[in-house]
């Protein structure tokens, strides 16, 4: 299954799935901080949508509310989202890992991390 490609609202519904689980589209726009909450229709159009691009599916229905839960991983979404991002750098890594170096948001620790992922992922490749 091709992975849908998200808008930033579509995105937070999303996170509320995965945070909470199974949600109604009231529950959904009760994720939202009060300020700046989208309206209930918002949250209801975006959600048919989400449900059209294979992302949601409808689980069951209480009274007139249909309950939602994501189709989709967190994990897989974050994939598409950073290919998607190194698709802009003709999907080189060095400009990016050089901005996170030079600003300062990568950290001696997350190269610990990454160097120890990279070691995990050879030995899981090698073993199949």
């Amino acid at each position: 299954m091709a992975l849908p490609k998200l808008s930033p609202l579509e995105l937070q519904i999303m996170e509320a799935l995965w945070d909470q689980g199974k949600l109604s589209i009231r529950e959904m726009q009760e994720a939202f901080p009060e300020a700046g909450r989208p309206a209930y229709t918002t949250i209801q159009t975006t959600i048919y949508r989400l449900e059209e691009k294979n992302a949601v599916r409808r689980v069951r229905k209480i009274g007139n509310a249909h309950v939602f839960e994501a189709k989709v991983s967190r994990q897989a979404a974050r994939g598409r989202l950073i290919d998607d991002f190194l698709s802009l750098f003709g999907g080189r890594t060095q400009p990016v890992v050089s901005h996170l170096v030079e600003s300062g948001k990568l950290t001696l620790e997350d190269l610990r991390d990454a160097e120890k992922l990279i070691k995990e992922t050879r030995r899981s490749a090698g073993k199949k």
